[in-house]
C-alpha cells in the first residue's frame, strides 16, 4: 500500500497526515469492552465515537477507491482502518497539546473557515441553506459540526507551529544540483521529511503524558 502511495506523489499533501503518523502507540492500553461500546478510543479527556470514526473512514475509503479503482483491495482497506484510527488518536493528542500551550481558535476564524469551504458555497459564495442541507444529509448537527471544525483548526494550528520549528538541513539543500524541477522536488522532499520527523518526535514525547485506551475490535 505504501509503495502505491509513493508512486502517486501528487496526492502526498492530501494523505500527508495519515501517512506520516501511522505508527504503533507504545504503551497504549486496550479498552475494557465492558465499560463502553459507544466509542472506539479515549485520549485523555477526548473520545473518538464509533460514528466519528466511521464517518472519517468512509470519507478516506471513497478517496482511495476513486484513486486506485480495482486495485484497492480488502488488505488495503484493513490497513486504512488502522491508519485512520491512528491519525484520529494523534489528532486528539495534538488538541491536548494545543490547549496546554494556550492555542485557541476564535469564533471569527471558525466562521471564516466555514464560509470559505467550497462545499457550502453556491455560485462562489457561502450559502447558509447549502450549509444546513449538507449537514442534514450527513446527519450532523450544526453544533456538532462546528465543534469538530474548531478542533480541526486547532490541530492544524499546532501542526503548523511544530513544522515551522522543524530543523531543515540547509547544508543538504545547498548541495542539491540539477534542473530546476528536480532540485525543487528534492528540496521539497527533504523539507517534508524534516517536518515529518519533528511532528513524530513531538507527538511521541507528548503521548507519554496522556492516558490512551483503544478498542480495536470495533474496527475489525
Amino acid at each position: 500500500m505504501l509503495k502505491m502511495m509513493r508512486e502517486n506523489a501528487k496526492y502526498f499533501y492530501v494523505l500527508f497526515f495519515i501517512i506520516i503518523l501511522s505508527f504503533i502507540f507504545w504503551g497504549v492500553g486496550t479498552m475494557d469492552k465492558g465499560k463502553s461500546s459507544s466509542y472506539i478510543a479515549q485520549v485523555g479527556n477526548y473520545r473518538i465515537s464509533v460514528a466519528e470514526y466511521w464517518r472519517g473512514y468512509e470519507n478516506m475509503e471513497r478517496f482511495y477507491q476513486d484513486l486506485y479503482k480495482d486495485k484497492f483491495t480488502d488488505a488495503m482497506r484493513k490497513q486504512l482502518k488502522q491508519r485512520v484510527l491512528d491519525s484520529m488518536v494523534v489528532n486528539k493528542i495534538l488538541l491536548i497539546a494545543a490547549r496546554e500551550n494556550g492555542i485557541t481558535v476564535s469564533d471569527e476564524e471558525l466562521n471564516e473557515a466555514i464560509r470559505n469551504d467550497a462545499a457550502f458555497q453556491r455560485n462562489g459564495s457561502f450559502d447558509v441553506n447549502v450549509y444546513r442541507n449538507r449537514l442534514r444529509l450527513s446527519r450532523i448537527g450544526t453544533e456538532e459540526y462546528e465543534a469538530s471544525k474548531r478542533q480541526e483548526l486547532l490541530a492544524q494550528k499546532i501542526r503548523r507551529m511544530i513544522e515551522l520549528a522543524a530543523s531543515v538541513p540547509t547544508e543538504a539543500l545547498e548541495k542539491i544540483s540539477g534542473d530546476n524541477k528536480s532540485t525543487e522536488s528534492l528540496k521539497r522532499a527533504i523539507t517534508d521529511q524534516a517536518k515529518e520527523e519533528a511532528l513524530r518526535a513531538y507527538v511521541g514525547a507528548f503521548q507519554k503524558k496522556i492516558k490512551i485506551r483503544i478498542n480495536r475490535d470495533l474496527i475489525s
